[in-house]
């Protein structure tokens, strides 16, 4: 176990991903399930209950020091919707 300088105690380096998803224009991160694919849809949790479905921007494996919002803040992406079939 490591403690930061600021009393806390930091992970021992697990890794975890996190999603930029895209809601009605506005982006967030989430914690996601797996490393997921730029444009993959996703049903994401938005105010107090609400659910929202959302596309994911980008996706990054990190620590939980890096993570771009803090790990025990952020929410997950509580479902990865389908690919619609292709045409063709």
């Amino acid at each position: 176990m490591i403690h930061s300088l600021s009393g806390g105690v930091l992970s021992d380096g697990g890794i975890c991903f996190f999603a930029k998803v895209d809601v009605a224009g506005t982006p967030a991160w989430y914690i996601a399930p797996h490393m997921l694919a730029a444009g993959e849809r996703v049903v994401v949790p938005v105010g107090r209950s609400g659910r929202a479905e959302g596309v994911v921007v980008r996706c990054e494996s990190v620590t939980p020091q890096t993570a771009p919002v803090p790990v025990g803040r952020a929410r997950a992406i509580l479902r990865v919707l389908p690919s619609p079939p292709e045409n063709g």
